[in-house]
């Protein structure tokens, strides 16, 4: 398959089999994510590969953070950590702080890079794959920071819900309508 036949087909996966993903594979993901284009080859990223009972630990924290935040959705909640129980892998993904506000920047952009790098790959590998950056992703709580050892001079840019995709998102699945390029584009 292309790499333009790849970015139409891929998509974003949240339901996974319950069977675990082997450690080959996840390797895979990380070493096409330090691929990615980043200035001066600082290389800002940092992965956190979460799996066995730093996964429940995970859980418990996402289900204070959701407790917090929809007190009165208890459906909502009980559905998004079923979530997180039937992920097989979740990686916290971070950028490095910079001595200044542009080379700080510059290297969210390039973990951004890095992290659809790895959803490209994951797409090969026959994976499924959700980048999360609000509610269980944790992106914006400080608990998340907590989680991965305080580290005062990263930023968590996503966190990524990996595993086998369960045949039905698969079949799911369509070519979402996009805005067309022309729409978005100024020729000058």
């Amino acid at each position: 398959m292309s790499v333009i036949e790849l970015l139409h087909s891929r998509r974003a996966i949240r339901n996974y089999e319950p069977r675990e993903v082997e450690r080959e594979k996840i390797e895979q993901l990380l070493s096409a994510a330090t691929l990615a284009p980043n200035d001066r080859l600082r290389e800002p990223w940092s992965f956190f590969v979460i799996q066995g009972e730093a996964k429940q630990r995970y859980e418990r924290i996402a289900f204070d953070f959701l407790q917090e935040r929809f007190p009165t959705k208890p459906k909502l909640i009980e559905s998004s950590i079923e979530v997180v129980k039937n992920t097989p892998v979740i990686i916290m993904v971070t950028a490095d702080i910079a001595s200044n506000e542009a080379d700080t920047k510059d290297n969210e952009y390039a973990v951004c890079c890095a992290i659809h790098s790895m959803w490209l790959a994951a797409c090969e590998l026959e994976l499924g794959f959700v980048w999360r950056t609000r509610g269980v992703g944790l992106v914006h709580d400080q608990r998340s920071y907590e989680f991965i050892g305080s580290p005062e001079e990263k930023k968590v840019v996503g966190t990524i819900f990996l595993g086998y995709p369960i045949p039905e998102e698969l079949e799911g699945s369509q070519t979402k309508k996009r805005t067309s390029y022309e729409e978005k584009t100024v020729w000058l």
